[in-house]
C-alpha cells in the first residue's frame, strides 16, 4: 500500500509518500507561503534531483493538487497515477480526551477536531484544511488522523490533573495533555527493538528536544508522565518558549507592563526561552557557539537549558522508580553532542556513564552512546513521526475493510 502523509500548517504543507511494503520513502516535499502569489513547492523524489516551483497557491486544496501533479509528473514523479495512493495520513496536534489513538476520518471525527480548536488554535484548524483538501483531490481514498496527544492518554488522573478547582476540569477539560506523542511513541519502540528487549519490561525517558521540547516517562511501553501540559508552553526551557514558571509571573507582568492577554501569551511563546536569555538567538547551534566562545549571555542560556533538562530527567526517574534507558531525539537531541555530554555528566548518581567518543559520532541511525559499564543505556534515535503516522494509517485502513 502507498500512503501519503500530510502535515498541514496554516501557510505550509509537508508531505511524504511511503511504499508500505518495505516502508520506503518514495518522495517528500514542502509547500510554503500558502495564500500568496509566490508560494514555493519543493519536491524531492527519492533517487532524483530536487525540484522547486514558484506559483500562486491560495489555499490547501490547490497545494495538494500541486503536490499530486509533482508525484505523477513524467520527469520528477514517482507514480503513474494518483490512484496508486491508497490512503492518506494526517498529523493533528490535539485530540483532547476523545482520541486515545489514531482514527479513520469520519464527519464525527472532523467535528470533534473542530471542537478542540480552542485547545490548539494554531494547529487544529490547518489540519482540518488539510483533511478537506485531501478529500477533494482524492475522493474515496480513506484518510486517517494521528494525534500528538493520543500517546499520553494513558497517564493517570493524579498525573494529568492540575491542583486547581476541579470544576475547571469538568467544564473546560483543563488538564495536562502533552505533545510530541507520535515521536515519543516511535523512539521508545525503536529503543526496545535496538536493545532487543521487550518494551513491557523497560523504563524509558524519551527526550524530544528541538526548538520545541518535551520529555516523556515511558513505563512498560506507555506514557506515564510528560512535560508539556494543557499547551506546549509548559515544561522545559525551549527555543522561544519559557517552559515552567510561577503562574503569578503572568498577572504581575500584565499589571506592571500593561500587557494584554495576547501580548503576554506572545511573550511567553515567541520571545522567551533561549532567545530571551541569550538576547541573540533561539538556535542551540548559536547558543553553543557562544558558550564555547565564553559569551556570558549564551553561557547562561546554555546552562539554564541543560539544568532544566537534567532536572526533568531526574524527576521522571523518580516517577518510575528507576530508569533503564534515556533516549535523545529531535533536532537538538540528535545533533548536539555537547548538550548530551553535559546533561549526562551530572546523571552519574543514576549510574549513567557516557562514552564521549561514541557521543561525537554523527549518524542517521539509532546508536548507543553509553559505555558498557553504564547502568543506564543512553541512546540517540532519529525520530520519524511520518513513518509512525504511515504505520498507523496502514493498520487502521486494513482493519476498516
Amino acid at each position: 500500500m502507498k500512503v501519503l502523509v500530510i502535515n498541514a500548517g496554516s501557510s505550509s504543507l509537508k508531505y511524504q509518500l511511503y511504499d508500505m511494503t518495505n516502508e520506503t520513502v518514495l518522495a517528500k516535499g514542502l509547500v510554503e507561503r500558502i495564500g500568496m502569489d509566490s508560494s514555493i513547492l519543493t519536491h524531492k523524489p527519492t533517487g532524483k534531483e530536487e525540484v522547486t516551483e514558484v506559483s500562486e497557491i491560495l489555499e490547501h486544496t490547490t497545494a495538494i493538487r500541486k503536490v499530486l501533479e509533482k508525484l505523477t509528473d513524467k520527469e520528477h514523479g514517482v507514480l503513474s497515477s494518483v490512484d496508486e495512493i491508497q490512503a492518506v495520513g494526517h498529523r493533528v496536534v490535539h485530540g483532547g480526551e476523545t482520541f486515545k489513538g489514531s482514527a479513520l476520518v469520519t464527519p464525527e471525527v472532523k467535528a470533534e477536531i473542530r471542537r478542540l480548536f480552542d485547545l490548539a488554535p494554531l494547529h487544529n484548524p490547518p489540519a482540518i484544511m488539510g483533511i478537506n483538501a485531501a478529500e477533494v483531490n482524492m475522493p474515496g481514498v480513506p484518510n486517517v488522523v494521528a494525534f500528538d496527544t493520543a500517546f499520553h492518554q494513558t497517564m493517570e488522573e493524579k498525573v494529568y490533573l492540575y491542583p486547581i478547582p476541579k470544576v475547571l476540569y469538568k467544564k473546560h477539560r483543563i488538564r495536562r495533555y502533552g505533545a510530541h506523542g507520535t515521536s515519543h511513541q516511535y523512539v521508545s519502540r525503536v529503543a526496545a527493538e535496538f536493545l532487543n528487549r521487550p518494551i513491557e519490561e523497560l523504563k524509558i525517558i524519551t527526550c524530544h528536544i528541538g526548538n520545541g521540547a518535551s520529555l516523556t516517562a515511558v513505563k512498560g511501553g506507555v506514557s506515564v508522565d510528560t512535560s508539556m501540559g494543557l499547551t506546549p508552553l509548559e515544561g522545559l526551557m525551549m527555543g522561544t518558549r519559557s517552559g515552567d514558571l510561577d503562574p503569578t509571573v503572568v498577572t504581575f507582568v500584565m499589571n506592571k507592563e500593561e500587557l494584554s492577554i495576547s501580548e503576554v501569551n506572545s511573550m511567553l511563546n515567541k520571545h522567551s526561552g533561549l532567545l530571551a536569555i541569550s538576547g541573540s538567538s533561539s538556535d542551540m547551534r548559536d547558543i553553543t557557539d557562544g558558550w564555547e566562545a565564553g559569551k556570558p549571555n549564551e553561557t547562561l542560556a546554555f546552562e539554564m537549558y541543560e539544568y532544566r533538562l537534567r532536572k526533568y530527567i531526574g524527576a521522571y526517574a523518580a516517577a518510575m522508580n528507576g530508569v533503564d534507558v534515556i533516549v535523545f531525539t529531535a533536532g537538538v537531541g540528535e545533533n548536539s553532542a555537547i548538550v548530551r555530554e553535559k546533561t549526562c555528566e551530572n546523571l552519574s548518581y543514576l549510574g549513567v556513564e557516557l562514552d564521549k567518543e561514541l557521543n561525537k559520532v554523527r549518524s542517521g541511525e539509532p546508536r548507543r552512546i553509553s559505555t558498557p559499564n553504564s547502568k543506564v543505556e543512553v541512546l540517540v534515535i532519529p525520530t520519524n513521526e511520518e513513518l509512525m503516522i504511515a504505520r498507523d494509517t496502514l493498520q487502521i485502513v486494513q482493519e476498516s475493510k
